[in-house]
């Protein structure tokens, strides 16, 4: 298990775009207080700057100095977030978590046990009266068909014991599931969830991604449940 971290050299970067756009800040500030002791030095003596102008020029560099302070302190809450949601990732490193996928890999059942139970979900948007879970070998062949009943909105949990419609135990091997769920005949949107163990942690641009021992990557953010 690893941690990739990408982000150091964005980091280094964007310290130096911060220090850039600090001296350039200052300079343009520098300018602008010069151009404003240029102006009054050689007004018309005649038609001398009013007091308006003069405090609308100043309020135009503050406001523009506002902002400036306003978008740094922004970035600093940004990246202290990103920092946040890494630390929180990384925690879950070991752990099997529960997101969407289809896949399930049998294994070897443990010595004294018949088979090794298969665990997974399916969420739903709403209350479906009748579901049908299909398993399916490698080759597409419906191995076992299992009458799930109903379901209650949200996330529901489901076991597979293994074994197909014939009450034999399947081979070792990747099988995939499809759920078929419907209320008073009309289709409920259903989405399929199965575990799969955090191998890595990564940090890049698009945001921090979760690498799991299934070959998938995922994001914070499509985690159900860890385990």
């Amino acid at each position: 298990m690893a941690i990739s971290d990408t982000s150091s050299i964005s980091g280094q970067n964007a310290s130096t775009a911060t220090n850039n756009n600090n001296v350039s800040n200052a300079d343009s500030e520098q300018r602008f207080l010069k151009l404003l002791v240029t102006q009054l030095n050689n007004q018309d003596p005649l038609n001398p700057m009013q007091n308006a102008e003069l405090t609308s020029q100043l309020a135009q560099m503050s406001t523009v100095s506002g902002i400036e302070k306003l978008n740094s302190t922004l970035s600093g809450l940004v990246n202290q977030t990103g920092a946040n949601q890494l630390l929180q990732a990384t925690s879950l490193i070991g752990y099997n978590v529960l997101s969407p996928g289809n896949t399930l890999t049998t294994k070897k059942p443990e010595e004294g046990k018949e088979t090794a139970t298969q665990a997974f979900a399916v969420q739903l948007p709403g209350t479906a009266a009748d579901v049908e879970i299909k398993i399916v070998d490698d080759t597409g062949k419906v191995v076992r068909t299992i009458d799930a009943g109903s379901m209650k909105e949200g996330v529901n949990a489901v076991t597979w014991d293994g074994k197909d419609d014939t009450g034999a135990v399947v081979p070792v091997g990747n099988y995939r599931f499809t759920v078929d769920a419907s209320n008073g005949g009309v289709a409920v949107k259903s989405t399929a969830l199965t575990f799969s163990q955090v191998a890595a942690v990564k940090q890049g641009a698009g945001g921090v991604t979760l690498e799991l021992a299934s070959g998938a990557s995922i994001g914070l953010a499509d985690v159900r449940l860890f385990l």
